[in-house]
């Protein structure tokens, strides 16, 4: 019992850190007790962009898959570099789970930060599984690849959470900054 204690106590600990605004915080600590529960989330949260993301969009990405894996949620990406290595950056500093999904026969590409590793074999046809296993997916910047992710994600009903993205398609939600896209997906894990 004590173990367990101390447990959620140093889970506590890392959302302080995080130095979220304290309406945020609170929800996250709301998904944290979920993630506990039997009630849990069993499917991570997609995070989707550019393999060649600048800064804004790899800061972005790594930030809320931190948040995120702080408070249980697993991710998956494309398990490349970008907005891929980002968020699987976030999820591991986090000591989360970061589920790669990638193209190639084999693991020569996948970023460092991964827990697991799913080579495909596939190509780009490898998008559909991450939309498919998503329980929403944050689409931080696009290209093409990040585009038929989000159209596949919406396809299939999932929520599509946009940031830096120039161009949006009819249903996915549009936010402006790395907190909002926080706030929205809370908002939806919280819901479902």
């Amino acid at each position: 019992m004590q173990l367990q204690a101390n447990a959620l106590d140093t889970m506590q600990d890392r959302i302080e850190a995080l130095n979220l605004p304290p309406t945020l915080a609170s929800r996250l600590r709301q998904l944290q007790a979920l993630q506990a529960s039997a009630q849990r989330h069993r499917r991570p949260v997609g995070i989707i962009g550019p393999g060649d993301a600048g800064e804004r969009e790899y800061d972005a990405a790594r930030h809320i898959a931190r948040a995120l894996a702080t408070a249980g949620m697993a991710i998956v990406c494309g398990g490349r570099g970008g907005v891929m290595q980002a968020a699987a950056q976030g999820a591991s500093d986090a000591g989360g789970v970061a589920i790669g999904i990638l193209p190639e026969e084999d693991e020569r590409n996948a970023n460092p930060y991964l827990s697991v590793t799913l080579p495909t074999g596939i190509g780009e046809m490898r998008n559909a599984l991450i939309a498919r296993s998503a329980v929403c997916l944050i689409a931080v910047g696009y290209n093409m690849g990040t585009l038929s992710e989000m159209a596949l994600g919406l396809k299939w009903e999932r929520p599509v959470f946009v940031l830096y993205g120039a161009l949006s398609l009819p249903g996915a939600i549009e936010v402006h900054s790395a907190q909002d896209m926080l706030g929205a997906v809370l908002d939806c894990l919280l819901e479902r």
